[in-house]
């Protein structure tokens, strides 16, 4: 595959304007954070907390940021010309408090936003899509991040991997259906390129691994590398979304169970170039990802 080398923004880097990443000691965005210091960029570092826990990277500005609080919102926007979007969690319709917060960006100076979404969302869906929707009418210089599955959440404390330590099992509604999980690292390597590159993409990106896999694979995988005997365990839809809504509202819980049904049907069977195309090099498999943060958790 041959890839176009980036071209470098030079507006952002002229020392007066900076990113501001929501999120910014989640998942992904304190690896866009770290991505985006390592190429010398200003970064704001959003968080609900005024430090936010854990400590962004050095080089890294904390700033207090809430979604449900307006009043935070002028402060994080000082000075910031491009934004890194991660919706609130655990909210049914995001929209709600995004967009009000995009009207204000805009009008703050903010010419970029990059969003993360989901593969299995698209414009005008339900959730974050329907800020999706609306973001292109909002910025000039745009781009949704539509990952896969994260391979993390098979890692640290998500629901999948405390069921591998405590249950030695993968429970989901998925059947044989398969996904192509993502590496967390890649989604915020494109998230970067999207932020600094000179020409945005101004389009929805599909992220993806490079291998479409069963969770009993997925399973087949973490049992190789960890040693430690994993199964993928099938539940019915119903007995998934009450296991969610156990821990989240119902509706959210519903809209979760709904996607793994989706999963079933083939609706995540699929890869895509997109890590590739934008960052030069391939992404990560889920073998090299379980090498790299389960074997070591498994020996503890």
């Amino acid at each position: 595959m041959t890839t176009t080398p980036a071209t470098p923004d030079t507006h952002a880097t002229d020392g007066t304007h900076a990113t501001l990443v929501i999120g910014a000691t989640g998942t992904t965005g304190r690896r866009v954070t770290a991505g985006l210091i390592a190429e010398g960029r200003r970064v704001k570092a959003a968080g609900r907390t005024p430090t936010p826990t854990p400590t962004p990277q050095p080089g890294a500005q904390p700033v207090r940021f809430d979604w449900n609080e307006p009043a935070t919102w002028t402060g994080a926007l000082d000075g910031v010309d491009r934004v890194y979007l991660v919706p609130p969690t655990g909210s049914p319709d995001p929209a709600e408090v995004m967009l009000p917060f995009l009207r204000q960006a805009r009008e703050a100076g903010v010419r970029r936003a990059v969003l993360l979404s989901s593969s299995a969302i698209p414009a005008g869906g339900p959730a974050v899509g329907r800020v999706h929707e609306r973001l292109p009418g909002l910025f000039e210089e745009w781009a949704v991040l539509r990952p896969s599955w994260f391979m993390q959440n098979f890692a640290g404390s998500a629901p999948h991997a405390r069921t591998i330590r405590d249950d030695g099992a993968i429970l989901t509604a998925a059947d044989d259906g398969r996904v192509g999980f993502i590496d967390a690292e890649d989604i915020a390597a494109v998230a970067v390129r999207a932020l600094t590159d000179e020409h945005a993409p101004n389009t929805d990106l599909i992220l993806t691994g490079p291998q479409a896999l069963s969770y009993a694979d997925v399973a087949a995988i973490v049992t190789e590398v960890t040693g430690l005997p994993v199964v993928h365990r099938r539940l019915t839809f119903e007995e998934l979304r009450d296991r969610w809504a156990a821990e989240i509202p119902l509706e959210f819980a519903t809209m979760l169970a709904a996607m793994d049904r989706a999963i079933a049907d083939g609706a995540e069977d699929r890869t895509s170039d997109t890590v590739e195309r934008l960052t030069g090099r391939p992404p990560g498999t889920l073998r090299a990802f379980a090498e790299r943060e389960l074997r070591a958790a498994a020996s503890h």
